[in-house]
């Protein structure tokens, strides 16, 4: 290993911030004066290459404190963790939420997706951007989707410091996207989880029954409410028993891939290869979807029961929650229940007394989609940049660290509770032969009550959407985000099951249902999908690294000449889409071109 450090040197602040997350340094090699350590040895071999898991932390924690990442500083944090600064290079400038060139303390992101750009997002930047002016001390960016669609149009800002402050300002006003900006600690406080979800309160939900009811930072209001029951009756079944329950039941993957919950933890618990990792993956990145927020904010408990019960049923003693760095008050609200679970004993070497030794670390994302694939995911716990792996392999096999690692997202581990309490045959029930269970739904756009719903499989589209109280106008709804396709609106008796929407030639995958009036403009809807499938692609193969430049390439031509002959950029983008599915490493490529085949063939765009 070669490691080449330049003239850069660090500050005393970016000392401190490495240093309060790694300790000080022990020897001169590591960055500690000569007079009070040894300048002659330096960590190597495994010793060197178990830390580089430390290296996403380290870079969150100088950008937390300074705003962004200087090459003194990201030398300084090499030197610590033994890692070349070309390679650690190369991960900090992956993610969209650090900087390595200076920038404000500062940094408004305002959301410019789908459900934002529907609500006015143009505007809104183009207002800030004016009161704000070249030198008013803010950077503003224009982010992806920040999970908040529900609030539409939404800006996030977040001041560099110890500690870092955040300030959510959704629905955004100009006036209040600044305040947010000048005085995060001055800025409303954001509303409660609660005003997320419609149904709030309302009998006969599963999932969502606690959210709006009990107070999320008390772990004493959560075991009030049955929190803890399915952890207890899990290690009464043992783990095999926990697995049959769970396969029995018929949970499918909310992630979007509907792969069965129980075969998954059944390969990865009888591999014999130690030790065995788990892994929640919190980073839900697609554009219109924000259930897992809701869910980590409101009832965050049940997430860290969730996950011990998967620990324990697949022989982990260590889970890893992977957690999208926009969530700052789903970071605190989880923090704060690890805590109170590790102080009572629910985290920690002797679970409840069981004998079972299990805990969780947060990891934050630091603003990459690709990280939703679980491999990326992988990859950026380690200390790598967040680029798929080739499979086989499979993670049941070699996963985090390449041992058999179980990932589940949010919602498939928060769906295992009421599996083990009421039991696998009555959960079985609910839903249909293919799908069962409950589903939650992101219900955003032109609707008079967007938020997440909770309804049984089997419902339709049109049932959602009287929910969320649709509007005059329909055109078009988008189902699964980015990655997913559009239906018509005199399409929505389609039913919302997996078997249901694979029939009807479209997917239901992580749950978004966004809806679209005719005041949208479809050709820059679809123009704005192939941009975000552009920034980002990881590039690491060469279908999706191309294509998408290639996709958004045409729409823009199309675009501009407001779809004046288009026929002949109509079937580059077919060709193009066609060689991204077949040949893309992973489902980023797969799907990119999903919603503007659905768009072409369905709605008749470009016709």
């Amino acid at each position: 290993m070669d490691l080449h450090f330049g003239d850069g040197k660090p500050t005393d602040e970016e000392r401190a911030a490495v240093d309060a997350l790694l300790g000080p340094p022990e020897s001169s090699w590591e960055g500690a004066d000569r007079t009070d350590a040894d300048l002659r040895w330096a960590r190597g071999g495994r010793e060197a290459r178990d830390r580089r898991e430390l290296l996403l932390p380290g870079l969150h924690a100088i950008n937390d404190r300074i705003g962004w990442i200087s090459e003194g500083a990201l030398g300084y944090l090499c030197r610590r963790l033994t890692v070349p600064p070309a390679e650690a290079y190369g991960v900090a400038t992956f993610y969209a939420m650090f900087s390595v060139r200076p920038r404000p303390a500062t940094v408004l992101h305002v959301c410019t997706d789908l459900a934002c750009a529907a609500a006015g997002a143009p505007e809104l930047c183009a207002g800030i951007e004016e009161r704000l002016g070249p030198r008013g001390g803010v950077g503003v960016e224009r982010s992806p989707c920040l999970g908040l669609c529900e609030r539409a149009p939404a800006a996030l800002a977040i001041r560099a410091g110890d500690p870092v402050r955040t300030a959510v300002a959704a629905p955004a006003t100009v006036e209040g996207a600044v305040l947010a900006a000048s005085a995060p600690d001055s800025a409303p406080e954001e509303p409660p989880a609660s005003l997320a979800v419609p149904q709030a309160g309302q009998e006969g939900l599963m999932l969502l029954h606690r959210v709006g009811v009990v107070d999320p930072a008390s772990l004493d209001d959560y075991r009030a409410h049955g929190g803890y029951t399915a952890l207890r009756r899990a290690f009464a079944l043992g783990p095999a028993g926990v697995i049959r329950e769970v396969t029995d039941s018929g949970l499918l993957g909310r992630g979007g891939a509907a792969f069965p919950t129980g075969r998954k933890w059944q390969a990865t618990a009888s591999q014999p290869d130690r030790p065995h990792y788990l892994v929640c993956n919190a980073d839900e990145s697609e554009p219109g979807t924000f259930k897992d927020r809701v869910l980590m904010e409101g009832d965050p408990y049940a997430l860290v029961e969730a996950m011990t019960i998967a620990g324990y049923a697949t022989g982990a003693h260590r889970g890893y929650l992977y957690l999208r760095g926009e969530y700052p008050r789903a970071l605190r609200r989880l923090e704060h229940a690890i805590g109170q679970a590790r102080a009572r004993g629910l985290l920690g070497d002797d679970v409840l007394g069981q004998g079972y030794a299990f805990d969780i670390e947060i990891r934050r994302g630091a603003g990459a989609y690709i990280c939703g694939e679980e491999t990326a995911l992988f990859n950026s716990v380690e200390g790598h940049r967040g680029e798929p792996r080739s499979k086989p392999p499979f993670p049941v096999e070699k996963g985090l660290f390449g041992r058999p690692t179980t990932a589940n997202n949010v919602e498939t581990l928060v769906n295992v509770l009421p599996i083990l309490t009421m039991g696998a045959p009555a959960y079985a029930a609910i839903g249909t032969e293919g799908s069962t269970g409950p589903k939650l739904f992101c219900v955003s756009g032109s609707v008079e009550r967007p938020g997440v719903y909770e309804v049984p499989f089997g419902a339709t589209l049109g049932e959602v959407l009287a929910l969320a109280g649709v509007r005059d106008g329909l055109r078009a709804v988008l189902l699964g985000g980015a990655a997913g396709g559009f239906v018509r609106a005199d399409e929505t008796g389609i039913p919302l099951t997996f078997e249901g929407t694979r029939e009807a030639g479209t997917t239901l995958g992580s749950g978004v249902v966004l809806a679209f009036d005719d005041g949208v403009s479809l050709p820059r809807l679809l123009l704005r999908i192939a941009e975000f499938f552009r920034d980002e692609s990881c590039g690491q193969c060469v279908p999706c690294r191309v294509g998408t430049v290639r996709q958004e390439e045409a729409l823009r031509r199309i675009v501009d000449r407001t779809g004046a002959g288009a026929a002949g950029d109509v079937a580059l983008l077919r060709q193009v889409g066609r060689a991204m599915r077949d040949a893309s490493i992973c489902g980023l490529g797969q799907t990119a071109w999903n919603a503007v085949e659905s768009a072409i063939d369905r709605l008749g765009a470009y016709a």
